[in-house]
C-alpha cells in the first residue's frame, strides 16, 4: 500500500511556501491593465510574463492525451519533470531511488545532482526485468522506481504485467517514462492514472510530435502530486514561445501520426537492411523510433560514419550494449545514406 503522500515528501517541501507570482494572484478575474510585474509595457506580446500553469496549452494537451488538465504538470523538457521528483520527495544523503540498467542517463545524473543513492537492476539478455528483482533492490528509504518504456537505449517495451505488478507492491512513488510511447502499440499507462496514486507518467513534445527545439516535457499524475511539482516549480518554468508552438503543434495531430506511420514503415525497412549487413550481428526488437544494433566493432563503424557526416549514437560503453550503435530513424534519404556508407565499410 502506498504511503501518504505527506509521508513521501520531503518535509520541507510540505510546509513549503511557494513564490506567488504577479500573474496567480489575479487569477480568474478580468483584467485589461497590467501595472503589477515590474514588465516593460512595450515591445509586445513579449514584454508579458507567460501564464505560470501553462492553462490554455495544458486544456489542449487534455484532449490529445486524454488526461484532466489538472493532473497535467509542463515543465522545460522531460529533464525538469525528471529532477523535481527529487527535490520534492527524496531527502539528500539519505533516501534512494531504483532504476533499471541500461536506461536514460538523465534519471542517474539527476540523482547525483540531488545527492540521492542511485541504485541498479540489470536487465536480463532480452532486456526484460522482474517486479520481484525491482521491489527486492527497494528498502524503507527507497522513494522512487524509475522505469523507462519503450526503454532508451534498448527500445523495448517493458513487459506491462511486471510494471503493473512494480505499481501496485511498492508504497513509494513508481515513475514511468513514456518519451517513445507513440512508437508503440502497447497502451499507455496514463490512462490508468485514477487507479495508481502513486504512479507519474512522462512525455514529450520532443520524438512523435517532432518538436526537440522547444523544449516541451510533461508530467502526468494525481492533482496532489501535480500540486507539490508545481510548488517547487520555477514560477515561469514555459516560456511564452514555448506554449505557442506547442499550441500551433497540437492542432494537427493527424499531421503527427502519419510521421508515426511513416517512420514506422522505415523502422521495418531498415532493421531488414541492417539484417543483411555482414557487420550487423543481430538488431535487437524495438517498438521506438529507434533501434539498437550488435556491430562487429561499434567504435570503428560509428568512426567511419562520422568521418562521412554521419552521426548515430554509440553505446559501446553501456552496460549490455557492447558493440551496439543506436540507430534513430531519419527520413528515406538519410536512412538510405546510412545505409550506402555501411554498404561500403
Amino acid at each position: 500500500m502506498m504511503k501518504s503522500l505527506q509521508e513521501l515528501t520531503r518535509p520541507n517541501i510540505w510546509s513549503l511556501a511557494p513564490y506567488s507570482s504577479a500573474r496567480n494572484e489575479y487569477a480568474g478575474r478580468e483584467a485589461r491593465v497590467f501595472l503589477d510585474a515590474n514588465e516593460n509595457p512595450y515591445n509586445q506580446p513579449f514584454n508579458r510574463y507567460p501564464d505560470p500553469l501553462q492553462l490554455e496549452l495544458k486544456a489542449a494537451l487534455s484532449k490529445v492525451k486524454g488526461v484532466p488538465a489538472a493532473n497535467i504538470f509542463l515543465g522545460n523538457g522531460s529533464d525538469e519533470a525528471i529532477d523535481l521528483p527529487y527535490r520534492c520527495f527524496c531527502e539528500p544523503g539519505k533516501d534512494n531511488v531504483v532504476a533499471i540498467e541500461p536506461t536514460y542517463g538523465m534519471y542517474k545524473v539527476c540523482a547525483d545532482i540531488n545527492n540521492v543513492e542511485y541504485r541498479t537492476v540489470l536487465l536480463d539478455e532480452h532486456y526484460q526485468v522482474t517486479a520481484q528483482q525491482l521491489l527486492a533492490a527497494t528498502d524503507a528509504h527507497t522513494k522512487i522506481i524509475w522505469l523507462c518504456t519503450p526503454n532508451n537505449p534498448t527500445g523495448n517495451c517493458l513487459v506491462r504485467e511486471e510494471v503493473i505488478k512494480v505499481i501496485e507492491n511498492f508504497d513509494g512513488l513508481v515513475i514511468v517514462d513514456e518519451a517513445y510511447s507513440d512508437f508503440s502499440a502497447q497502451k499507455p499507462l496514463r490512462a490508468e492514472l485514477a487507479k495508481y496514486p502513486n504512479l507519474i507518467v512522462l512525455n514529450t513534445m520532443s520524438k512523435a510530435w517532432g518538436c526537440a527545439a522547444i523544449r516541451l516535457g510533461m508530467a502526468f499524475a494525481s492533482e496532489e502530486i501535480i500540486a507539490i511539482l508545481n510548488k517547487v516549480k520555477y514560477p515561469y518554468n514555459v516560456n511564452q514561445l514555448t506554449q505557442q508552438q506547442a499550441l500551433e503543434a497540437l492542432k494537427d495531430p493527424f499531421e503527427v501520426d502519419q510521421w508515426v506511420k511513416i517512420l514506422l514503415q522505415e523502422r521495418t525497412r531498415m532493421i531488414a537492411a541492417f539484417n543483411e549487413l555482414p557487420i550487423c550481428e543481430k538488431v535487437y526488437p524495438t517498438d521506438a523510433n529507434f533501434f539498437l544494433a550488435k556491430m562487429t566493432d561499434a567504435t570503428k563503424i560509428y568512426n567511419y560514419l562520422v568521418d562521412r557526416g554521419i552521426i548515430v549514437r554509440n553505446r559501446n560503453r553501456v552496460q549490455l550494449c557492447e558493440n551496439c550503435l543506436r540507430i534513430t530513424i531519419g527520413t528515406k534519404t538519410e536512412n538510405n545514406e546510412l545505409v550506402a556508407a555501411l554498404r561500403q565499410y
